[in-house]
């Protein structure tokens, strides 16, 4: 009775990655997470990732994210239960996991606001525990999931959790790429490279990445980029002055997070011109309105919504979009700390994404 009762409780936890406060995670046995509404799925990860955001939270940029929490807000798995409300998902059905959850009735989500759900949004590694885990809670699961295709690999759908629709909506949407636009990304890594990949989309003539790490710039090269700016010397804005006959760009895509590469866009855009910051800034930036105030731009700030998700699955699907070119690093769960070394050491280990799997077939890095 004592080996069953032994048992029992082994199967009813799991290995989940832990923020412990600024610049401390661990890897630690948790409870496994139970159903909590008839609308919940419990999903057993088998693909997560890391993100920049989670940079974010390990820095302490983001105080929502509180001592104790599962990071992590992306992923494919396997439903291993559903509540009796839902409908489109059944055990054992793949799924893709949206970043942000969605209740699909509330005004924002009528909006297609679905990142200001009124009880949902980022919640996943942010205010309820996330997929960097052997299993996650997804609320509101007929909304929040999408199925993965049989003929898609997972990492494809891992990139279309969040990394691929933020760069096309926040950066490529917001932003109002048209044909023959001159564009330019400042930060080459994930999110730069997936707004890269998706603007692309929309015929510009010219796509000029920005970065420090000459690695990450020859990636972006492979990607699509037109022109290349090594931001070593400080003088960016005077780069793409020159690459633009010194007109300017016509949007300029802010994809880091930080004061100095905000400024950048501000120095580089062409008059009626499209600021459209992806990036999480943990600091003030400085507005340089004495410069811009007459010249008709427009600067927009968007929490991804994840409302093209659909969309870029069908181009995923075609072969138009090859996401899963975004790994570089694969590792199990087990070593998810070393992932994190590697990931927050991107210019060393020349890191775009890393993989973390529970699959023991997916494990090879």
């Amino acid at each position: 009775m004592t080996h069953l009762l032994d048992h029992s409780h082994v199967l009813q936890t799991m290995q989940a990655l832990v923020f412990k406060g600024p610049n401390q995670i661990a890897l630690e046995t948790r409870p496994r997470p139970t159903l909590l509404s008839s609308s919940d799925a419990l999903v057993r990860i088998t693909q997560t990732t890391l993100c920049g955001t989670d940079v974010h939270i390990l820095k302490g940029d983001v105080p929502t994210v509180t001592p104790g929490r599962i990071l992590g807000h992306e992923g494919v798995g396997v439903i291993a239960s559903v509540g009796e409300n839902v409908t489109s998902f059944k055990p054992g059905d793949k799924v893709i996991i949206a970043c942000v959850t969605s209740c699909s009735r509330c005004s924002f989500c009528r909006k297609g606001m679905y990142s200001h759900c009124t009880t949902g949004g980022w919640q996943l590694g942010n205010t309820i525990d996330g997929t960097q885990a052997e299993f996650v809670r997804i609320p509101y699961a007929d909304t929040s999931l999408y199925h993965l295709p049989a003929e898609l690999d997972a990492e494809s759908g891992v990139m279309l959790s969040d990394i691929l629709p933020t760069g096309l909506e926040c950066g490529v949407l917001n932003g109002q790429v048209k044909p023959g636009d001159r564009v330019a990304i400042v930060g080459a890594g994930p999110v730069g490279i997936s707004a890269l990949l998706t603007a692309q989309l929309y015929s510009p003539a010219q796509i000029i990445m920005i970065d420090r790490d000459a690695n990450r710039l020859e990636m972006a090269l492979s990607f699509g980029a037109t022109d290349l700016v090594q931001n070593s010397d400080g003088k960016a804005v005077e780069h793409v002055m020159a690459l633009t006959d010194y007109a300017g760009v016509d949007v300029a895509i802010e994809a880091v997070g930080l004061s100095e590469t905000f400024d950048i866009c501000q120095g580089i855009i062409a008059p009626g011109g499209h600021i459209a910051n992806i990036g999480v800034h943990g600091k003030p930036v400085e507005l340089h309105l004495e410069k811009l105030w007459a010249a008709n731009i427009t600067l927009t700030t968007r929490l991804l919504d994840t409302s093209t998700l659909p969309t870029l699955l069908i181009l995923v699907k075609s072969g138009r979009l090859e996401p899963q070119k975004l790994v570089t690093h694969r590792f199990p769960l087990s070593e998810i700390c070393k992932a994190y070394d590697v990931f927050l050491n991107a210019a060393r280990e020349n890191a775009l994404k890393v993989i973390i799997s529970n699959s023991k077939k997916d494990q090879s890095a």
